[in-house]
């Protein structure tokens, strides 16, 4: 261990114990992210949930990013140990539930629990690592955390789709057991019980409440806009109240002696410009990880296996990337490059993914998906270390927690506006793409059920359909070709308009990134007075 690692007061064991803790964590959320992603078309449509899909990563985003808040919080006061139990717990409970869901709304409901456990876990292991290590040496293990990572990237995909195609989406959150089990033993034992003597023992309760409101009727006013028109008083209403409780809660936290979302982050200019910059990118992540899988699956008709395989490049570099990135930035101490090249990658990807079609081979998927991982790989370590590095100790959970904040709530927005995008182009595409006479064949419940593009993905739906065509012989066989193609056709003109939105929001954070100030990644920030990053 080096001299600069001793001074932060641990012993050889205590680290070791320390980091097996960490990296038990971290390896537990890679699963879940890996082998889940594409499973979840598949269970929308098994349990009719094709209308509330963008629901299904919007609403857990929302709880993820306020428990990252708390929690970030709760750290500095009670410490990181007592804190990621807790999320360990929680994680278990929300993943028995997933594997019981009976309806698509009760997986939801599910996923929120996950998302509880899950959302403070990310920010406390980096936390954790601050605890452990000095700035110079954090850049390593942070790169290193991507080892457990890149091995699920590697096989998770694969698993989920084989899994799923040939058991049971269900058994994936059963074969999380084990690991969640293991979290359980080692996080007591490993993670240090550091407890902040500076931090604020009070909870803001008032900032909580507000924030909470805040980014609810956010997420909710988006999100009725894929079903409701952007003019109408539902949408208009919540992004109304949102707004209002945004400013309140920002006037509140001004004059909070311990807030929950510390203002002196939104005076650093290192943390709003990445963290701003990572919201935006996350509405290219989210086309890759929830709408890429749906076309290949739902336009090009390919299986969830083969889907997971097409996946897997990006990934497993996305993940084994940030090792090798880790150790570069411990020797070089520069990242602003990082960030042009890993972000300029991404935005050109997700501009030549909207000119993908039905017809498009699958090598250029794999393409498109390798390049997604190349452009991001870097991009998570590189800001775990740039919000450290910006803040001093003693505000290292507010911080953390800040920033994971802004990427719950990345996570939350993007699939709410990308499903607007979504659902507006595939129903205004379908009614003029259904052929001719449908209606004297399909009664009223079929023509309803063809509004909701699941019926590609599920197998039921699939064959209902079909029943209902044949009963009609030759007419109704060939009207079922049209319908199906109809189907597909729309399915591509709304993923179209997703991956339009995408390019265009990653073209803007590839932009706000080539801003940041490159910050010194030695020097500690004072305790006394956190100085903005980058400041004149």
């Amino acid at each position: 261990m080096s001299q600069e690692a001793q001074e932060y007061g641990f012993s050889r064991r205590q680290v070791t114990l320390g980091l097996v803790a960490i990296f038990a964590v971290y390896g537990t959320m890679a699963y879940f992210l890996q082998t889940l992603t594409v499973a979840r078309p598949k269970m929308a449509a098994d349990l009719d949930g094709m209308s509330l899909y963008a629901w299904a990563v919007s609403i857990p985003s929302l709880f993820s990013a306020f428990v990252t808040l708390i929690f970030g919080k709760l750290s500095d006061i009670h410490g990181r140990r007592i804190m990621l139990l807790v999320s360990v717990i929680l994680l278990l409970v929300g993943t028995i539930l997933s594997a019981i869901s009976p309806t698509f709304t009760f997986l939801i409901f599910a996923s929120v629990v996950v998302a509880l456990g899950t959302g403070a876990m990310m920010p406390l292991v980096f936390s954790v690592v601050g605890d452990l290590f000095p700035p110079a040496q954090r850049g390593k293990w942070i790169g290193l955390l991507n080892i457990p990572v890149g091995f699920f990237a590697l096989v998770g995909p694969t698993l989920g789709g084989w899994v799923t195609d040939n058991l049971n989406w269900r058994y994936l959150f059963w074969l999380s057991i084990p690991l969640l089990i293991v979290c359980l033993v080692t996080v007591p034992v490993g993670v240090p019980s550091i407890v902040n003597r500076g931090a604020k023992g009070k909870i803001d309760v008032l900032g909580c409440v507000l924030i909470a409101i805040a980014s609810s009727a956010t997420i909710l006013g988006l999100s009725f806009a894929g079903t409701h028109h952007w003019k109408s008083l539902e949408v208009l209403g919540l992004l109304s109240v949102s707004v209002i409780f945004w400013i309140a809660f920002f006037v509140a936290e001004a004059r909070i002696k311990a807030p929950i979302l510390d203002p002196a982050m939104f005076r650093n200019r290192a943390f709003v410009t990445v963290a701003v910059a990572t919201l935006l990118s996350f509405f290219g992540q989210m086309a890759i990880l929830m709408y890429f899988p749906m076309f290949l699956q739902g336009v090009q008709g390919i299986s969830a296996t083969v889907s997971g395989q097409i996946i897997t490049p990006y990934s497993v570099l996305m993940a084994f990337i940030g090792v090798p990135v880790g150790f570069l930035l411990t020797k070089s101490r520069r990242f602003k490059w990082m960030y042009i090249v890993g972000f300029g990658i991404l935005t050109a990807d997700m501009f030549g993914i909207i000119f993908f079609t039905s017809e498009t081979p699958v090598v250029w998927s794999v393409i498109a998906a390798t390049l997604a991982g190349l452009g991001l790989g870097a991009v998570p370590t590189i800001n775990t270390m740039v919000v450290q590095n910006a803040v001093p100790k003693r505000l290292l959970g507010v911080a953390m927690g800040a920033f994971f904040f802004f990427i719950s709530m990345g996570v939350a927005v993007s699939p709410a506006v990308l499903g607007s995008a979504m659902t507006f182009g595939y129903n205004k595409t379908l009614s003029n793409a259904l052929p001719k006479g449908l209606e004297r064949i399909a009664d009223e419940a079929t023509m309803a059920s063809l509004s909701d593009s699941d019926v590609l993905l599920s197998e039921p739906a699939m064959a209902a359909l079909e029943d209902t065509f044949r009963k009609h012989g030759a007419q109704g066989e060939a009207l079922l070709a049209e319908t199906v193609q109809a189907i597909r056709s729309a399915m591509e003109s709304g993923l179209r308009n997703v991956f339009w939105l995408s390019a265009i929001t990653m073209l803007l954070a590839f932009l706000l990134i080539s801003t940041v100030p490159e910050s010194s990644m030695e020097e500690k920030v004072p305790e006394e007075i956190p100085e903005p990053v980058g400041a004149e």
